[in-house]
């Protein structure tokens, strides 16, 4: 073979291996670019479409729930008694289901009805104690009528003797007037003492009844007290234990522990009408009305769902957790429906619908943009998007409704950033 021929199969050689390297290298960047369904999946990803369908506000509360028809019951307050402590004896168990009248708690009845007997005694006592009293002034008040007769039959015999001075000696007549001026100041003196003596007696057994009804008053008391050491329900319900200050811990109460006189310790709760207590903060007051709608739902149990109705917001506001300046108001809302889960003092959330616009546009808020206090959106065209404004109306945590600058079916950016320079034009 001539060197000729050498050179030409030399030259279609490094031909052949260049081409086979540049394919190898050009390969993957030609697959990756021509690669079916990627550059629409992008786009697919980066736009969507301007739909008509129905769009509502909502407002997230936030609260505990607690039964609408309660009964408290609170360790008794004696009446006329000095107590630190009652120990409870007995106890119905917590989660019970308890008619109108069950037994609720029980504290141990001993120093009351000591006390109880203690004050029946000095009552009873007193009252042996008028009656002699008046027994007494019924005697000597018959004592007195008796000597005030005797003067006044004196006097009239007096009277009498007197007559006769004109026909006795001097010296018996003047003992006639003398008897009978003794039995007049006799008689006098009997009815001046006698109104006295009615008086005074009058005043000790008026005295002595006073005491009496006092004792007898501290016996009610007493009897009201030793009644006091047993409850019963008021009406049917759930009972639910409260938790309190238990001698250096918070817990719940049990047999044969003290509580203090005036502590909630129990109640029994209806769980057939609960309701959720909310704090609304001043700038959502005129959003909200009685009568709204709102949707339940519980932190312990997330698929539970009940409605609500807004029943109640108080007139007057108080200071927010974090500035003066900002006010909260109470509201309830009554759950309608039941479910054996709903107990008081669970943690619940409440959506409550602000509103329902029907047939509107609804966009993405966050493909709405702002430039110089003017809403805007990027819209597809035929050449690539152009940046069209837009008047919104109302929002939520998600979307925006679009009043005016888009139609049905417009095709924009799902988010509003501005067009990179040199970015292909779809």
């Amino acid at each position: 073979m001539d060197q000729a021929s050498q050179r030409d199969n030399g030259a279609k050689s490094f031909t052949l291996r260049a081409s086979a390297l540049l394919l190898l290298v050009t390969t993957p960047f030609l697959f990756a670019h021509f690669r079916p369904g990627r550059s629409a999946t992008n786009i697919e990803e980066s736009v969507i479409r301007v739909e008509r369908r129905d769009f509502s506000q909502s407002l997230r509360l936030n609260g505990i729930t607690q039964a609408s028809r309660s009964f408290v019951v609170l360790a008794p307050k004696l009446e006329g008694a000095q107590v630190g402590s009652m120990v409870i004896t007995k106890l119905a168990p917590a989660g019970t289901h308890i008619k109108k009248g069950d037994f609720l708690v029980e504290f141990d009845p001993q120093a009351q009805t000591k006390d109880y007997l203690e004050k029946k005694g000095a009552y009873e006592s007193l009252v042996g104690q008028v009656a002699q009293k008046r027994a007494e002034e019924a005697i000597a008040s018959s004592k007195d009528d008796t000597a005030m007769k005797q003067a006044e039959d004196e006097l009239k015999r007096a009277q009498l003797e007197l007559q006769k001075n004109e026909i006795v000696s001097r010296i018996d007549a003047e003992k006639n007037q003398e008897a009978l001026d003794e039995a007049q100041a006799t008689l006098k003196q009997l009815k001046e003492t006698y109104q006295l003596k009615r008086a005074a007696a009058a005043a000790t057994i008026r005295i002595q009844e006073i005491q009496r009804d006092r004792a007898l008053e501290a016996m009610r008391y007493a009897q009201g007290n030793a009644a006091k050491m047993v409850v019963h329900s008021p009406m049917p319900g759930v009972v639910v234990y409260n938790t309190i200050w238990l001698g250096g811990r918070m817990g719940t109460v049990q047999q044969g522990d003290q509580v203090r006189p005036g502590v909630p310790f129990l109640q029994v709760v209806d769980p057939s009408q609960m309701e959720v207590r909310v704090q609304l903060n001043q700038v959502d007051l005129l959003k909200v009305h009685a009568g709204q709608h709102a949707e339940m739902h519980l932190d312990a149990y997330p698929g539970m769902t009940l409605p609500a109705v807004l029943e109640e917001i108080s007139p007057l506001g108080h200071t927010g957790q974090f500035t003066e300046a900002v006010r909260t108001f109470t509201a309830s809302f009554s759950v309608q429906g039941t479910d054996p889960r709903l107990l008081p003092d669970l943690s619940a959330a409440l959506d409550l619908d602000v509103g329902t616009q029907k047939k509107v546009l609804v966009v993405p808020w966050q493909s709405i943009g702002m430039e110089a206090g003017h809403s805007f959106v990027w819209l597809k065209t035929r050449v690539g998007f152009e940046k069209r404004s837009v008047e919104t109306r109302s929002r939520n945590d998600l979307e925006a409704v679009v009043n005016s600058g888009l139609s049905e079916g417009d095709t924009i950016r799902r988010v509003a950033v501005e067009e990179q320079p040199g970015a292909d034009r779809q």
